[in-house]
């Protein structure tokens, strides 16, 4: 990679005055739409979810010794894993949590085993033609839930359909046409519009707002007693657990590319300096802490790497700002019970784009990398992914716990990556 300086505001420089906060705050806008859709999507309070990010952003920052503009936020990845986790147990969330602070550790475990080996290992386990069908068979995976939220079903009423399709032509639009920092803000703004459509059709429940207090705890849960004053739940190892690991091979990949991207914005190589063992420890760490307190796993995030890009300015003391603000956010009730009051067809109407997005990302994987189909090994291996990714395909692990979705279909490209011969390239 070519390293040649691109910012106006390099990494450990800080923005004068106002300038500092008022770009603090575009990385919480950028952030927010998608991090909050997540916990709301997967059951989890969207207050935990807005201070795990906050305090993930910090860990990771210390752990990468300030040397990396990075903002965590909460993951996709694992909404598909952990919902059927949480079915799995009856409504406990002692699997899904116990299986996002596994997630954590194996993180940790990669980043230590990158230190002693290298990474190359990473490459030829997860090549594109694995990493591509993934990130598909999660976008594609989710697209049912995005369809039943927007209320496209059959008796669906009329006025749901109107909001989420509106939705849905408001993040694109602004996606594909908005310039500037608009553009990297399509999914909050959708949501506004929503929202605000929602309340002329009368269709939002804003009880919960006027009951709630502008100053409130997060609602953390913890593996613990704490005689009634928090959720608890308690470690579990059983296979609704385990069913949620090989997702990390997913969010891994995602890691080091995010990084890429980000380095080639910064004009850095990050893998290197500070090293992607640091930038994995801080990423595992901050997953980790944030299902500690029943929050959603942690992930890089685009929109904020977006952010740098239109910016030029990619100081962590921006991305701590945000963290800080997020933090301070979490703790304020009317916005958690305003984001909470959010009608699922607004979520639906945008979780068309976002899946679809997510979906698209792997199709262009296997694209920018030139895979090539007439080869019948990277035939047999995307087939194979898909087919049983979004089959419905379920493989039992003892017990009411089975692999399937997208852990199964990780799994299952991995092997054969690992066992098909390669073609001769003559």
């Amino acid at each position: 990679m070519n390293e040649e300086k691109t910012l106006i505001v390099d990494v450990n420089e800080k923005p004068r005055g106002i300038e500092w906060l008022f770009l603090s705050f575009q990385h919480v806008f950028a952030m927010f739409g998608a991090t909050i859709l997540v916990p709301m999507l997967t059951g989890f309070p969207v207050s935990v979810a807005l201070f795990a990010s906050g305090i993930g952003t910090l860990i990771y920052t210390i752990c990468t010794k300030r040397k990396v503009p990075v903002y965590l936020g909460s993951s996709f990845a694992y909404i598909t894993a952990v919902i059927l986790a949480v079915e799995a147990m009856g409504g406990d969330i002692s699997a899904a949590q116990t299986g996002l602070i596994l997630v954590g550790v194996i993180y940790v475990v990669v980043a230590i085993i990158i230190k002693f080996v290298g990474k190359d290992w990473i490459d030829k386990l997860l090549p594109p033609i694995v990493i591509g069908p993934m990130i598909a068979v999660i976008g594609l995976g989710l697209a049912s839930n995005a369809v039943n939220n927007a209320g496209f079903v059959e008796n669906g009423k009329i006025a749901p359909m109107i909001i989420a399709i509106i939705t849905f032509l408001v993040a694109a639009l602004i996606s594909s046409k908005a310039k500037g920092f608009l553009k990297i803000v399509p999914f909050l703004v959708a949501i506004v519009i929503g929202y605000i459509l929602s309340l002329c059709f009368g269709i939002v429940d804003l009880s919960g707002v006027a009951k709630a207090s502008w100053f409130s705890i997060p609602e953390f849960a913890f593996p613990f007693s704490t005689g009634g004053h928090f959720r608890e739940y308690h470690f579990y190892f059983g296979p609704e657990t385990l069913a949620i690991l090989p997702v990390a091979i997913v969010t891994i990949s995602e890691h080091i590319g995010d990084h890429t991207v980000l380095g080639k914005i910064c004009g850095k190589n990050f893998l290197k300096d500070p090293g992607l063992d640091k930038t994995l420890i801080g990423d595992g760490v901050a997953t980790a802490v944030s299902a500690f307190l029943g929050g959603p796993a942690n992930t890089t995030y685009g929109e904020n790497t977006g952010v740098i890009g239109l910016t030029k300015i990619g100081s962590v003391y921006v991305t701590c700002g945000a963290a800080v603000i997020a933090i301070i956010l979490s703790f304020c009730g009317k916005i958690s019970a305003i984001i909470s009051s959010i009608p699922s067809c607004v979520l639906g109407g945008m979780s068309i784009l976002l899946y679809g997005v997510i979906a698209s990302n792997g199709l262009r994987i296997l694209i920018d990398s030139r895979v090539d189909f007439s080869k019948q090994r990277n035939l047999i291996i995307a087939s194979a992914m898909l087919v049983i990714g979004l089959g419905g395909a379920v493989f039992p692990l003892g017990g009411s716990a089975t692999l399937s979705g997208t852990a199964l279909a990780a799994i299952v490209g991995v092997i054969l990556n690992l066992l098909l011969p390669k073609e001769n390239e003559n």
